[in-house]
């Protein structure tokens, strides 16, 4: 039986912040209508506040999943054994299942929902919240090409997103997952940077994220790597190098990496 390579409807288990920024990028990129989503929140004030976007909510699971052909699980990693297994039997293989909690593998999901369901790994950032999330996927034996290709829709409409092996999700989590918090830092010390050189803190807090941005801009869409960038700035003896020796001199770049590595192998310990 042929598949539609288009969603029509979905359910999200759990309306925090993840779900409900996930959930505005879709309505607001018009890849749902809200009439098309179900979410299932336990927390009357977020019920509340989920209804103010014209979805239908409820509180009940299995209420919500009656007919959805995307199933997202957006609950944290400690309960959702308990919001996926009651649900064995009532989940189909028709629908698709999507955990966005961190260090569940897809064998696990597998386990915990039977009967052959399609489950789908997500790693989704913050920045969904304003379009510009950075995603990561991987797909659980039962998944199809269809899977990915909704699984891709979705993301898409919050930013971009990327298929892995699974092996090389703990890896996304260190690196994207984790990264937003690390701009964040780099943001804020340049901010700093400013202030100490006289900059009034809300100009320098501006023109450091705005900086951030717009050099993530131009990697992405023009395409060309981030050095080409660097040594189009860096003219001899300029600023622009001494700053960049400073930045060699106190381990910057290298600090860098270990964050990844140390965010990395702490999701590979969540994992279990």
């Amino acid at each position: 039986m042929s598949m539609p390579n288009s969603f029509t409807s979905l359910a999200f288990l759990g309306g925090g912040v993840m779900a409900t920024a996930i959930l505005r990028a879709l309505l607001e990129a018009k890849v749902l209508a809200p009439p098309q989503v179900c979410v299932s929140e336990i927390v009357e004030v977020r019920r509340e506040a989920l209804q103010g976007l014209g979805v239908r909510v409820t509180a009940d699971n299995t209420e919500a999943i009656n007919g959805a052909q995307i199933v997202v699980v957006a609950v944290k990693p400690q309960d959702l054994p308990g919001v996926v297994e009651p649900l064995r039997g009532q989940l189909l293989p028709a629908q698709l299942l999507i955990s966005i909690a961190p260090g569940f593998t897809t064998a696990r999901l597998e386990e915990l929902a039977g009967e052959k369901i399609p489950v789908v790994r997500v790693m989704p950032n913050t920045p969904m919240l304003v379009g510009e999330g950075a995603s990561g996927f991987c797909r659980g034996r039962f998944a199809a090409e269809v899977h990915a290709e909704w699984t891709r829709a979705l993301l898409s409409a919050g930013g971009r997103c990327v298929e892995v092996p699974e092996k090389l999700m703990d890896a996304v989590t260190g690196l994207s997952g984790s990264g937003p918090a690390y701009a964040c830092v780099l943001i804020e010390a340049l901010a700093d940077g400013g202030v100490q050189m006289g900059l009034p803190r809300d100009v320098a807090l501006t023109l450091a994220a705005q900086t951030l941005l717009g050099a993530a801009r131009l990697i992405l869409e023009t395409g060309e790597h981030p050095a080409v960038w660097k040594d189009r700035v860096a003219t001899p003896g300029g600023t622009t190098i001494a700053g960049l020796a400073a930045l060699e001199e106190a381990g910057v770049r290298s600090g860098l990496i270990r964050a990844v590595e140390a965010a990395t192998r702490r999701s590979r310990e969540l994992g279990g």
